[in-house]
């Protein structure tokens, strides 16, 4: 199952999710990111980094503080309330901040963030990623929403841009609600066909997309690593709470869409579910060019 399962993508589900993220993310893989980023040289603006599918922010808030150097970072996004929303969140979130023309200038922990924040659709173009001429392409829970073209023509892009890659949080269908409950594998299976659906970019790749991304980092020449971080959501938690009824009544309706189970069956497993203990498995990865490990 997705843990984007029928929420949306909107600011409220972003925040009422960033808890969980925050603690799921794989620590060893994110180290070896940082480390392996302080070795490129930069130019005077720093560390480029593109951030796909941005949403509100959350991915720079966690990666930034691991890339000890002054860093631009490039918020690619679709949607202007997600994007009006990154720009408060960064804000209340940096010590200081100051409006540009394209984004802001932030001062956290004594570290210089330059944030521009770009409208585009990546289903159509790539160009924004281009532009930025990055030195790291990033994402937090989008790539089980793209195609397989998409994670194919992005790894071409990113090793024509001698670009590092790392994502995390990528859905992987190893999930587990305690106890068990009768509808479980009904509710997976009938989820698991939601998932493909066309989420702008074509056949989702779903619970595929680590090994797709896989698959094409290394046919263009990247050495990669992958690492698990699943949430593990507790019912007694209040954050984790909100979060496990969000994930019960999304996933039960994402089961019932299209006929595939009967609504009346979807919502009792949805309200059965709705103060239940879960593990939904995530995928990290990192992959960086075969070069880089070269003296």
């Amino acid at each position: 199952m997705s843990d984007v399962a029928a929420s949306g993508f909107s600011p409220s589900w972003l925040a009422l999710r960033e808890h969980a993220d925050a603690r799921a993310r794989n620590g060893d893989l994110a180290r070896d990111m940082a480390l392996r980023l302080a070795r490129v040289p930069t130019g005077k603006e720093g560390l480029r980094v593109v951030d796909l599918g941005a949403g509100t922010g959350a991915n720079l808030r966690a990666t930034a503080p691991l890339l000890h150097m002054d860093q631009h970072w490039y918020l690619l996004d679709h949607a202007p309330d997600l994007t009006d929303a990154a720009r408060a969140t960064l804000s209340a979130w940096a010590d200081t901040a100051a409006p540009t023309a394209d984004g802001l200038d932030l001062v956290k922990d004594g570290q210089r963030i330059t944030v521009s924040l770009v409208l585009t659709d990546l289903s159509r173009s790539l160009a924004a990623i281009s532009a930025a001429a990055p030195h790291l392409v990033t994402a937090s829970a989008f790539f089980d929403l793209v195609s397989g073209r998409f994670a194919d023509a992005l790894a071409a892009e990113c090793a024509r841009l001698r670009a590092a890659f790392f994502t995390v949080l990528t859905c992987d269908g190893r999930d587990a609600w305690t106890p068990a409950h009768g509808d479980d594998d009904t509710v997976a299976a009938a989820f698991l066909a939601d998932q493909g659906r066309d989420k702008g970019f074509g056949p989702a790749l779903g619970n595929a997309a680590t090994h797709r991304l896989e698959t094409a980092f290394r046919a263009n020449l990247y050495h990669v690593r992958c690492a698990d971080s699943p949430w593990r959501l507790d019912p007694a938690d209040a954050q984790d709470a909100a979060l496990i009824r969000a994930l019960a009544n999304g996933t039960a309706a994402a089961a019932a869409a299209g006929g595939r189970m009967a609504p009346d069956h979807a919502r009792a497993w949805g309200a059965a579910r709705s103060s239940a203990a879960c593990e939904i498995g995530h995928r990290d990865l990192l992959a960086v060019p075969d070069a880089w490990d070269t003296p």
